[in-house]
């Protein structure tokens, strides 16, 4: 069935569907079926008058590059671990007893290829501690290159961000190049959201149907964060005592995932206010 209706002086054809309880106009349901150029501009056109499309951040040329390159260094470090892991596998798998010692530490890898009988074990595992060996060198070389980028970039944010316990300098170098400026994020809310801290609800009707949007954000300093929690409690009994008592509410995960969202809080009023890491301040709030 079609209706002809007159709107500001111009006839509009308006299709009904009997199977549906409302109406489009033709040029409406047209635009649903094709995509072209124009009608992508019109979307977008209708999207930026309503306030549906955010402004976009524009991340400085000059530090794009180290900011890629740091990405790599976090890839590379991966696949170093993932040698020091297949390396502990076949420890368990051959039943021999423990390395006892981190190997990690190059000066720890000495003798770990000859506890394996067999030669061929012997030497798969000697091809790990090898490529471990070429990843140490580059890595070294490449965290010294950022890091004296980073003191041309922004050297405050990075002695602020060196100043809280459990982030060290390469936390720092993640933190300051994932975020730039802080100044971008209007709310500490707003910033938590980016660094996936916060869980969103979805609910209708006073009813709660689990979580959305756990993957919008930035991975990079989630990790950050999440790494940070738990170095935080190295040789601070300030802080392990803050986390028994979150403890003895919620799990141990849960516990430090609340520390990871106030760490979080912390850096961004410290970047805010240009002031260092004070633990009393932190405590208390």
């Amino acid at each position: 069935m079609h209706l002809h209706l007159v709107l500001a002086g111009r006839s509009v054809c308006v299709r009904e569907d009997p199977l549906r309880t409302e109406s489009r106009p033709v040029h409406e349901s047209h635009s649903r079926k094709a995509k072209n150029d124009k009608i992508d501009a019109h979307k977008i056109a209708v999207l930026l008058r309503g306030g549906m499309i955010p402004e976009a951040y524009v991340y400085p040329a000059e530090m794009r590059s180290t900011r890629d390159l740091l990405r790599r260094r976090m890839h590379l470090m991966r696949q170093r671990a993932e040698l020091l892991g297949h390396i502990q596998n076949t420890n368990y798998q051959y039943n021999l007893p423990d390395i006892g010692k981190k190997i990690a530490y190059k000066a720890n890898r000495d003798g770990v290829a000859e506890r394996f009988p067999d030669a061929s074990v012997q030497s798969n595992v000697a091809l790990d501690l090898k490529l471990i060996d070429a990843y140490d060198e580059l890595l070294r070389k490449v965290e010294l290159e950022i890091l004296r980028q980073a003191k041309d970039h922004d050297a405050q944010t990075f002695h602020l961000l060196d100043s809280v316990p459990g982030i060290g300098k390469i936390l720092a170098l993640v933190i300051l190049y994932e975020v730039h400026d802080i100044r971008r994020f209007p709310r500490v809310q707003d910033f938590v959201s980016y660094c996936r801290l916060v869980k969103s609800k979805k609910e209708s009707a006073g009813k709660t149907y689990g979580t959305s949007g756990n993957k919008i954000g930035n991975a990079n300093l989630k990790w950050a964060f999440s790494e940070a929690s738990v170095l935080f409690l190295k040789d601070n009994p300030v802080g392990q005592a803050y986390v028994a008592r979150l403890e003895k509410k919620h799990d141990k995960g849960k516990a430090l995932t609340i520390l990871a969202h106030k760490l979080a809080r912390a850096v961004y009023h410290m970047l805010w206010r240009k002031e260092a890491f004070d633990m009393k301040r932190f405590l208390n709030r």
